[in-house]
């Protein structure tokens, strides 16, 4: 039995997800999407720890096409799972990986001006006790902040914006509105936009002055719960300990979770490492890595993200050896954020499923929820989620 360690490496697709074409960037489909494909390729990527527990070898599998450079044979069990909800979000992904498939279609706000309905907007202005909001338009987070951060000190009203996910994000100075405010306001907006099947409320506090506005680590995000239960319910349930590293407690909206630790990455990973020395034997460890995605996937910044990955591989390097004998390690992503693609939104791919405890194995095509089901039987607790372990 030992530990379970299960690490998103949020929005590291490997390509190859067979209804791509259904789902689209601006007026672009996702197909051929492939975002450590797309990195070997044009920038380069040395990323031995990852290369030898599978990587290259998971994205020849999920999309036909060898990754430049990443050719090594695998030392590691590797495989590439296929997504079934309707999405190519963090609910979407995360859920299904904790065996909770999303039973229905979220609502995304047009891709217009204004985006909102004038009665949610209306409900924003009440509960923010402002007199209007900025933005209400599709936006990159940190480019509506250079757009509109000017008139938020000026008027006090919140930057309110959204994108191709389901998601309603507000921005506001941490200083001059206030953070408590702040995550108070999407705290209490969050069931009448969750009554709409719109994901999360995200709380996306900032600093600083005109030209200089930078995002805080006081990120909140406030989701739908699960509509049954996942693998951090059966885990806790069963007595063990789960650990929530990130946004895991956010997305989860802390059901099932007994201990959460938040930060940003280089942070997180302090906390693996941490964990990695302390857990307890069956405890689970479920931890997310959000800044592939939200510093370079969404700002296109390929030679950015490359380097992440390389941060995370020798990161990961020296996590290996801390492990117990009998502990599992399963790294894999919730969805692709291909920074060659056109548009700055997700992209819907297939993800690698990367396992440190099984010796070298190919698990060929998975399905999200497997990894769940293998949490599940490495921990010997009951479960009664979808998915079958490759245990």
């Amino acid at each position: 039995m030992a530990r379970a360690f299960l690490i998103v490496i949020d929005s590291v697709g490997i390509g190859g997800a067979p209804d791509a074409d259904q789902f689209f960037n601006g007026q672009l489909p996702d197909t051929g999407a492939n975002t450590v494909g797309h990195i070997a390729r044009d920038v380069g990527l040395n990323v031995p720890t990852l290369e030898a527990l599978g990587l290259g070898a998971a994205v020849k599998l999920a999309s036909g096409e060898a990754a430049v450079g990443l050719d090594a044979t695998p030392t590691g069990a590797w495989g590439a799972a296929t997504e079934i909800s309707r999405g190519k979000d963090t609910p979407s992904g995360h859920w299904e990986l904790a065996g909770v498939p999303v039973p229905w279609d979220w609502h995304v706000f047009p891709d217009a001006d204004p985006a909102f309905p004038p009665e949610l907007t209306a409900l924003i202005c009440e509960l923010a006790g402002t007199e209007g909001i900025l933005g209400n338009r599709h936006a990159s987070g940190t480019a509506v902040l250079d757009e509109e951060g000017e008139a938020h000190l000026r008027t006090g009203w919140p930057i309110c914006y959204t994108s191709a996910d389901s998601v309603l994000q507000i921005a506001a100075h941490e200083e001059a509105f206030g953070l408590e405010r702040l995550i108070k306001l999407c705290h209490d907006l969050a069931p009448a936009v969750h009554d709409m099947r719109v994901g999360r409320v995200i709380a996306r506090p900032f600093l600083g002055e005109v030209g200089n506005f930078k995002r805080t680590a006081n990120r909140k995000d406030f989701a739908i719960a699960p509509p049954s239960p996942t693998i951090c319910d059966y885990v806790h349930d069963a007595r063990r300990t789960v650990h929530a590293v990130g946004k895991i407690g956010d997305i989860f909206s802390m059901r099932g979770i007994d201990d959460l630790r938040k930060g940003r990455d280089a942070a997180l990973m302090g906390h693996i490492h941490d964990l990695a020395d302390a857990a307890a034997d069956g405890d689970f460890v479920f931890a997310n890595l959000v800044e592939f995605d939200s510093e370079y996937g969404h700002r296109r910044d390929a030679a950015g993200y490359r380097d992440h990955l390389q941060w995370f591989d020798g990161e990961l390097a020296a996590l290996l050896p801390k492990l117990k004998p009998d502990d599992l390690l399963i790294v894999t992503a919730d969805h692709g954020n291909d920074p060659t693609w056109a548009g700055t939104d997700h992209t819907r791919e297939r993800v690698p499923v990367l396992v440190h405890g099984l010796g070298a194995r190919a698990l060929g095509q998975l399905q999200f929820v497997d990894v769940a089901a293998t949490v599940a039987a490495h921990l010997n607790v009951p479960y009664a989620g979808q998915g079958k372990s490759f245990l």
